[in-house]
């Protein structure tokens, strides 16, 4: 539609034309505006949503296994989400035959905080003085050759501090820590796991870009629990709030803020949840017998989940963006 701020801005040039020429400018613009408004219109008649839960929690992994990050604000990146400097699993403990080190093996490690300032990454952990970590590193340092999963990637070598830092408060064999840097090959999550797309890409994440949860989810199962489980078991990069147990299961395809994901699959869950986040202990046990008790996939899917149970969803990015909590989660009514 045209205004009347719009048609005044048009009478001075309107006036050398004829009366004739003014009409048919106008009834020009005219139809271009009403095109303009019918193709919006169906936009929005196509792209149906449904707002299924409200943002709760924003969560950045630094260093994979290390203690996640809340942050209020996110974008959402093709490999997951990133704030300023902070990107999501993007730096990795190793061997130094390049294998990767997880809080699997290294309980202990749930409990490094990670904090970013000036340029640094600052670690910290229990009886150790802080380390810094520069994010950008010196060319000088080494690129190592990693192995996760059986896959091959690479990560540029973070240095002697942090490396005897990290096998210090471990007191371990050497250990060192590497970062994923942007001109660097990602993953492909479809190596993996079957149901990703060739387009969905990881660093040193499992097997996914983003994994939500619902809270509804997690009192599900803390209901059936004696000992009380935390958000942080299960390491989400999105909390949710507003829907019933699971519901997160059915998003195929959702808007949150800006971004667009879709949903791939079930997160099949691991021994890492058994590691409380507030003492490093690996219990082994809980909550994952609980998990299994009632979350086993349906025996037509075992050969892609096998005997672990599900809990959350895992997503791929359609567009990337910026969300934050309080947003709304909708879903893409086809």
């Amino acid at each position: 539609m045209i205004g009347s701020g719009s048609f005044s801005l048009m009478k001075p040039w309107l006036g050398w034309l004829s009366a004739s020429a003014s009409l048919a400018v106008l009834v020009t613009l005219g139809t271009a505006a009403a095109a303009w408004y019918w193709r919006w219109r169906d936009r929005r008649r196509l792209l149906r949503l449904k707002q299924v839960g409200t943002v709760s929690g924003l969560f950045i992994y630094p260093i994979k296994s290390c203690r996640g990050i809340a942050v209020q604000q996110a974008e959402v990146a093709k490999l997951g989400l990133r704030n300023g400097d902070l990107r999501d699993r993007s730096w990795l403990v190793i061997k130094e035959d390049g294998h990767m080190v997880t809080a699997r093996q290294e309980p202990l490690l749930v409990l490094i905080s990670i904090t970013n300032q000036n340029g640094y990454l600052i670690l910290s952990a229990p009886e150790m003085k802080d380390c810094h970590v520069s994010v950008k590193l010196p060319t000088k340092n080494p690129v190592r050759n990693c192995r996760l999963f059986g896959f091959d990637v690479q990560g540029r070598d973070c240095g002697e501090d942090v490396a005897q830092w990290i096998t210090a408060y471990l007191k371990s064999e050497p250990y060192r820590l590497v970062c994923f840097e942007p001109n660097m090959l990602p993953r492909n999550s479809k190596d993996l796991m079957e149901p990703f797309r060739p387009t969905d890409k990881i660093a040193y994440s499992d097997c996914s870009p983003v994994m939500l949860l619902s809270e509804a989810s997690l009192e599900e199962l803390n209901s059936r629990l004696e000992k009380k489980v935390q958000v942080h078991n299960f390491r989400p990069s999105i909390l949710v709030t507003g829907c019933g147990p699971h519901e997160e299961d059915t998003w195929n395809d959702i808007i949150i803020g800006s971004v667009q994901m879709k949903g791939q699959m079930a997160c099949p869950r691991c021994i890492l949840t058994t590691v409380d986040p507030d003492t490093g202990i690996i219990d082994r046990k809980e909550p994952l017998n609980t998990l299994k008790s009632y979350r086993l996939c349906d025996p037509s899917e075992k050969n892609l989940y096998k005997s672990h149970p599900l809990f959350g969803w895992y997503f791929g990015v359609d567009k990337t963006g910026t969300l934050k909590v309080g947003d709304h989660v909708y879903k893409i009514m086809w």
